[in-house]
């Protein structure tokens, strides 16, 4: 098979990794790609949101195969322009169409489809600048603290917890009327503060059956401790400890099962990844989000703990064939810690020069923003720059190998969070094989 994987971060150099391993991948090829995805696969100079250059890459280079990485062109439609074009209709493509991508392009979408289907999350109301004294009255007569979402896509930095009424006004003019982040707050939710911890779970379907694939919890805020800025993400750990069998078949049985029935019902053309953004209140699973691919860095931790096939199985996913293969999982945990640019996510500098690449051991180090010069240096070329995974049976060893070849690697101002995982240490069954 032909396969080209659309996006230039650390989650398609992983899907890149593991795709590259399969007989059935004859040419792999990114687009745009980073500094990484070159080394296994051919890089394109193509934008994934340039749905005719690629549709012409695709029918020149006979691709059988897409697999759209960021949400961007999922939301924008790039599966209903393969579909109604009889030229390109027979190429499998693993993203949702337009309507499905609602669930992340939306978050007014998505809270109505879950109160619709029932499944548990937080209250909330939708505002706009039309209703902006009635949203700022709201949250005087509101808890707090208190949430504060754009609608629309953010880079994962749209999301405000005000804890003060003070900070919940500002912010909510902010949005609306100064369009802090531009047309994604429009629209701003206000939903109530869960109080738990966080965790993510990744289902992959065919729009029919479904898997669940290895759950993990991320970090978003840029300091350690998990305080400062919010990020794309800083760091992963799977799986957790706290989502038990108990706890995961609540999850399995109130959020999963009427999430694919309800788009089914709905006639949504869904053959992707849901990934499920829970809080686990007291042991009682709440959704907070949903997106309509794989996170970042959540990938990097995900994806090297499946044993099976990836081509195979987005192969069957793409022909509605799911329900025939199985899934197998690799018992070790996994831990990924994040290296960034100075100052991200605020002002950076990129074209840094990466050492150390060579020296990391017992790793797998997956570029997120990168790029190589014509005499073969590593540039970073964006905030977030390269992910360091460690593997392990005990997830305190996993997180260990990725700190240190964290430490190895460098260029001027790198700056990594220490205490990635340490939270979840506290948890006893950290020797997932006993």
């Amino acid at each position: 098979m032909n396969i080209l994987i659309l996006g230039s971060g650390g989650r398609e150099h992983a899907f890149a990794w593991k795709m590259a391993q399969s007989p059935l991948c004859s040419r792999l090829f990114v687009a745009p790609g980073n500094a990484g995805t070159a080394q296994i696969a051919q890089n394109v100079a193509l934008s994934v949101n340039d749905f005719e250059g690629i549709a012409h890459f695709a029918l020149q280079q006979q691709i059988t195969l897409i697999v759209v990485g960021p949400e961007e062109p999922l939301v924008r439609g790039i599966r209903d322009y393969f579909s109604v074009r009889p030229e390109l209709s027979q190429i499998g493509l693993i993203g949702p169409d337009k309507h499905g991508a609602m669930l992340e392009g939306s978050k007014d979408f998505a809270k109505a489809f879950m109160r619709q289907n029932h499944i548990p999350t937080a209250g909330s109301r939708t505002f706009t600048a039309a209703t902006l004294q009635e949203g700022l009255h709201y949250l005087s007569t509101h808890s707090l603290p208190i949430v504060l979402k754009a609608d629309g896509l953010a880079a994962g930095k749209g999301v405000i917890i005000a804890s003060t009424l003070e900070d919940a006004k500002e912010s909510l003019y902010d949005m609306l009327a100064n369009k802090k982040f531009g047309e994604a707050s429009a629209s701003v939710v206000i939903e109530e503060f869960l109080s738990g911890i966080e965790l993510s779970v990744f289902v992959l379907t065919d729009g029919k059956t479904y898997k669940i694939l290895p759950e993990a919890k991320d970090y978003k805020r840029i300091g350690e401790g998990d305080i400062g800025l919010n990020t794309g993400g800083m760091g992963a750990v799977s799986p957790v400890p706290f989502a038990d069998a108990a706890f995961m078949q609540k999850v399995e049985e109130r959020i999963v099962k009427p999430t694919i029935s309800g788009l089914h019902e709905a006639k949504v053309n869904y053959c992707g990844f849901i990934f499920i953004g829970l809080m686990n209140v007291a042991g009682e699973p709440y959704v907070i989000e949903y997106n309509v691919r794989m996170g970042d860095p959540e990938t990097e931790v995900v994806i090297p703990r499946i044993k099976s096939d990836l081509v195979e199985l987005f192969q069957v996913v793409a022909q509605g064939k799911l329900a025939d293969i199985g899934i197998e999982i690799e018992e070790k945990a996994a831990a990924t810690v994040m290296l960034v640019s100075g100052g991200y996510p605020e002002a950076y500098e990129k074209n840094k020069v990466i050492t150390g690449l060579a020296q990391t051991e017992d790793v797998l180090v997956f570029h997120a923003a990168t790029k190589t010069t014509a005499d073969g240096n590593i540039l970073t070329d964006g905030g977030r720059v390269l992910t360091v995974t460690g593997m392990d049976a005990e997830l305190e060893n996993a997180l260990q190998k990725a700190k240190k070849a964290a430490g190895v690697i460098t260029w001027e101002k790198k700056y990594y969070r220490k205490d990635i995982g340490l939270d979840i240490l506290q948890y006893k069954s950290i020797n997932i094989n006993e």
